[in-house]
């Protein structure tokens, strides 16, 4: 039997100490996160790698106008309540000595082309992209680079709901690459705390289906 200790150790951190993550070691979990399969090959990930505190917290302004500005809009003050609650879920990435910033490229889908071209329905279309092949990619990737950063020392957290303020961040950092946008952020950095308990998953009896 393979030792899978690797997989269950990881966690996602949300505190981290004020400690340097050197190039070299960014370097190692980016190639990590590169060998993740992706939708025919097409490899369509690209990171941003934040370090400058500066940045960083005028990032997370940018998170937290965006998340006031949504829950001003809530149908209710309980709803209000408990929306505001997750800002700092969606902001602590503020403590992290590291902010990677993942983006993606649209999934090229030639069989897509071929029956949009031949007047498939919108239903036929909208069934051949609700896989999110593009969205996949980046996902397996980002796993690739939590699992490779926790075996390392390091800590991470994989987070998309700062991504409700995407245009924003997009404009905050000035990275344009024709065809690529914000998909998710990665805090990464030393843990404060260096065990956390595991979240409680759901049985595999409740999320496994054996069809013989």
């Amino acid at each position: 039997m393979a030792n899978l200790d690797f997989i269950y150790r990881r966690r996602s951190i949300r505190q981290f100490n004020d400690v340097k993550v050197p190039k070299e070691h960014l370097m190692t979990m980016l190639k990590a996160a590169t060998q993740a399969p992706s939708p025919k090959n097409q490899q369509n990930w690209h990171f941003v790698i934040l370090q400058n505190r500066g940045l960083i917290k005028k990032l997370r302004d940018v998170v937290a106008k965006s998340h006031t500005e949504i829950g001003e809009l809530a149908r209710s003050e309980a709803e209000k309540k408990q929306y505001l609650r997750l800002l700092k879920y969606y902001t602590c990435f503020e403590q992290a000595p590291v902010v990677i910033i993942v983006y993606g490229n649209e999934y090229e889908m030639i069989e897509y082309d071929i029956l949009k071209a031949r007047g498939a329905s919108a239903k036929r279309l909208a069934e051949l992209t609700s896989s999110q092949s593009a969205a996949q990619g980046i996902g397996a990737a980002v796993e690739n680079f939590l699992l490779a950063a926790s075996e390392m020392g390091y800590g991470a957290c994989y987070m998309t709901g700062p991504t409700h303020a995407k245009t924003e961040i997009e404009q905050l950092i000035g990275f344009e690459k024709e065809g690529y946008h914000l998909m998710s952020l990665i805090a990464l950095g030393v843990p404060e705390v260096k065990a956390y308990a595991a979240p409680k998953r759901k049985p595999l009896e409740e999320v496994t289906t054996f069809i013989d």
